[in-house]
């Protein structure tokens, strides 16, 4: 028997060749299965909406900057304070609703003893929001000379 297909006397084959049509269906078939979505179970459920406080005040309004002058001295909001009134007002910030930022600025100058000690009372305290002031005081970039 021939490849051609038909019989040997040459005449042509009346039948279709489905082999073609065959694969094709069989890629529709595979890209079918492959785009269908993968069934999940899932529980609907409502849960509650949560109503905003309505007395917090703006985290903007408060803001407490602790600053330690060229000679030793700690400011808080620029009123001067001991260590230990500083440990309880920094307590205090903690009670209100929305814990304000707190803002450190030590001078230049000032004595790197009392910076420290000033920092373990921040550390000491609890406060979760502090930010450092001014460090680009510090930089060497802004300590070399201009240059004209």
């Amino acid at each position: 028997m021939a490849m051609s297909g038909g019989r040997d006397d040459g005449s042509p084959m009346m039948e279709m060749n489905t082999t073609p049509l065959i694969d094709v269906m069989l890629v529709l078939l595979i890209m079918f299965i492959i785009t269908i979505p993968v069934a999940t179970h899932a529980v609907n459920i409502n849960l509650p909406v949560a109503t905003p406080p309505t007395n917090i005040p703006p985290p903007d309004t408060i803001k407490n900057k602790v600053v330690i002058t060229p000679d030793s001295k700690i400011l808080w909001d620029g009123k001067e304070v001991t260590q230990g009134e500083l440990l309880s007002l920094l307590k205090q910030t903690l009670t209100y609703p929305v814990e304000p930022e707190l803002q450190y600025q030590p001078d230049p100058q000032a004595d790197y003893d009392t910076s420290v000690h000033v920092l373990n009372i921040i550390k000491g305290s609890g406060v979760t929001k502090f930010g450092f002031v001014g460090n680009e005081q510090f930089s060497e970039f802004n300590k070399a000379p201009n240059a004209k």
